[in-house]
């Protein structure tokens, strides 16, 4: 995982991928099982894919789950 975000409701996950998709970002957190440490945790937990576009040269899409 690139980052991870704790609040006090929430633990937040995210990935990001570079010139590649914002899908293929969470399937990564989902596939790497990065969620499982937290999940005796009591928060909820969000997974946030967010890819990086060179064309655009900013996040060009993310996805939650």
């Amino acid at each position: 995982m690139d980052m991870t975000v704790k609040t006090k409701d929430y633990i937040y996950i995210f990935e990001f991928e570079f010139n590649k998709s914002a899908e293929e970002a969470l399937a990564q957190i989902n596939e790497k099982g990065y969620a499982e440490r937290f999940m005796n945790d009591g928060r909820q937990i969000v997974k946030v894919g967010v890819n990086f576009s060179t064309a655009c040269r900013n996040i060009d899409r993310w996805v939650v789950e």
